[in-house]
């Protein structure tokens, strides 16, 4: 079994544990039921024959007191069932929450974003509800139709009888809400995917009038969400209320078949009342079974699934751990593909990088060069070939540990609703304000977030919104260059940012280069490769060239164009105060 579905395993039976004491409070409070039945068989059979009020005082203090600590026992119960559902949660929160990260590099599709805490949330969600209560006072239906046999056998047949009409009702309201359930589940994911994708656009949204047409596409989701919840509901409230229809029917069955017997003086009219409250009784954990299986059933899904996404979304860590790399990069027919599809964006990238290379990677849109980043540095894993560094793959490192060893700024920058600092720290609880303040140094950012209207702590907003798109740029680059990670990847770093940011872009990987780390940057600006000595040319999703940038561009470009890049190159690396 995989870590993930062992860790579900281990929390659900952690909190079986403590559903044993609900288990053994259940027997009390089922034990104390039986309390009013009693109490009716004594009022009509003693109390009313003999017309004793001290009795009848007597007796509704004993009631009184059953029901007092059958309340507070039932309250415990439900105390401990809420503490389970919040042990799971417990348990498995941080892993969902990993695997909702990691799913967002490692899936194309949008609806199960965020499905692991969904998952987690039904969980809970059915844990707290009356289900796992009536689970735990079924066991007990058995008991009260003994003692409906006892008082008579044909008052005990007819609640046998109603009790396996309201099992046989159950399992095929188990059958006609499972397909229902799981549509639910899915048009509820994809409801959530595009709410989130409407709410992550929304400046594209505003400034080019694009409210309309979301409006009709979300409700064209969310009215196929509500056609399927309503299915379901239709389903579950039909069973429900048949299985109340017949509980209340037997109830009345029970009422008149003990009538028949008084008559006949085969029963008290005591034994007649207190058999029908039994079977009442008996049955309506039956009922709220029926009820709650809706829950009950998305509970079960979202056990299995859940337990499958963290199989899948979480990586294992590992037992040794390597030393940190700074010596090499080495890519080995390298073939990349976006997790769960098919085709190969990026095939037959073979090369090696030492310490102090900086490389450009270079081509038109659509060549393949952030499915080829991403691949470096660990988002999505190679289909074929090999990503070293040091001589070990990338899968042989700690997930956490590779990751102090990458710089790593995406086209949206990334980054997070806090502070400037907090973002630069990788959202470390305990950041180190020194480490902060050379990353911002190195980054060529320390003016311009001193200029802030709370410097370092000033907060940014969700996705950076309180920053400009060069200065969220700047952030992240800070962010890649904290703790002086060995390699550094920056996709289109210079998109954004305006002649003092590209220098200051520049002197940052001058920086990093002489410290010996090796830097990868995807360009398209002539001016982003002043700093790269080595050039990978993509188009296609294939390798055309790979070499030494004044070797390299000159075979790609005709005599003249080539020879006026490569001097334009030379005359900024001469003003930038580095040469080769």
């Amino acid at each position: 079994m995989s870590d993930g579905a062992a860790a579900v395993r281990d929390a659900l039976r952690d909190a079986r544990r403590s559903l044993a004491g609900a288990a053994v409070l259940s027997a009390a409070v089922n034990m104390l039921m039986l309390a009013g039945p009693l109490y009716m068989l004594q009022v009509y059979d003693r109390v009313l024959t003999s017309r004793s009020v001290p009795t009848l005082a007597a007796l509704t203090i004993v009631l009184v007191g059953a029901y007092v600590f059958q309340a507070f026992l039932d309250a415990v119960r439900s105390r401990i069932i809420a503490r389970s559902a919040a042990l799971i949660d417990v348990r498995l929160r941080k892993l969902a929450h990993r695997a909702v990260l990691q799913f967002g590099g490692h899936t194309n599709t949008p609806p199960g974003a965020h499905q692991p805490v969904r998952e987690l949330d039904n969980i809970r969600a059915f844990m707290t509800a009356t289900g796992p209560i009536a689970i735990m006072d079924l066991p007990w239906i058995p008991v009260f139709l003994v003692l409906c046999f006892l008082i008579h056998p044909v008052l005990g047949f007819l609640s046998l009888a109603g009790a396996g009409i309201l099992l046989v009702i159950a399992i095929v309201s188990e059958r006609a809400t499972r397909e229902p359930a799981r549509q639910v589940a899915g048009q509820s994911a994809n409801r959530a995917a595009a709410l989130e994708a409407g709410r992550r656009s929304s400046e594209v949204v505003a400034a080019m009038g694009m409210t309309g047409a979301l409006n009709e596409r979300w409700a064209s989701v969310d009215e196929r969400f509500l056609i399927a919840s309503q299915r379901a509901a239709d389903i579950v409230s039909k069973y429900s209320s048949i299985s109340k229809g017949a509980r209340l029917l037997l109830q009345s069955a029970i009422l008149g078949a003990g009538a028949y017997l008084v008559i006949g003086q085969e029963l008290t009219a005591g034994s007649m009342i207190a058999a029908s409250i039994m079977m009442g009784r008996a049955l309506a954990p039956v009922e709220t079974a029926v009820a709650n299986w809706r829950t009950f059933v998305t509970a079960r899904q979202s056990i299995g699934r859940l337990s499958k996404s963290l199989s899948s979304g979480n990586s294992e860590s590992c037992d040794t751990h390597l030393p940190a790399p700074e010596r090499q990069l080495s890519v080995v027919q390298a073939a990349v593909s976006a997790p769960g599809r098919q085709s190969v964006l990026v095939s037959g990238i073979s090369f090696e990088l030492g310490s102090g290379d900086a490389l450009g990677i270079i081509g038109p849109s659509g060549a393949g060069k952030t499915s080829l980043l991403r691949a470096l540095v660990g988002v999505w894993k190679p289909a074929k070939g090999f990503i070293r560094l040091d001589g070990a793959t990338l899968d042989q490192w700690d997930p956490e540990k590779l990751g102090s060893f990458i710089g790593y700024v995406p086209q949206d920058s990334g980054l997070f609703d806090g502070t400037i600092s907090e973002n630069i720290a990788r959202m470390d609880g305990r950041p180190d304000s020194s480490l902060v303040l050379a990353a911002a140094k190195n980054a060529g950012a320390h003016e311009m977030i001193l200029r802030m209207p709370a410097g370092y702590d000033t907060r940014i907003g969700e996705t950076g919104l309180a920053l400009s798109a060069g200065q969220r740029q700047r952030v992240a680059l800070a962010r890649a260059l904290y703790r002086d990670p060995f390699l550094i990847a920056l996709d289109e770093p210079a998109a954004n940012l305006d002649q003092e940011g590209e220098l200051a872009l520049q002197r940052a990987i001058r920086a990093a280069k002489a410290r010996g780390a090796i830097v990868i940057l995807i360009a398209h600006r002539p001016s982003a490769l002043a700093e790269c000595n080595k050039v990978l040319v993509l188009t296609n999703g294939l390798q055309q060239a790979f070499g030494s940038r004044d070797e390299t561009l000159p075979k790609l470009m005709p005599t003249r164009d080539a020879s006026e890049s490569v001097h334009t190159l030379r005359v900024m690396e001469r003003k930038s105060g580095w040469s080769k």
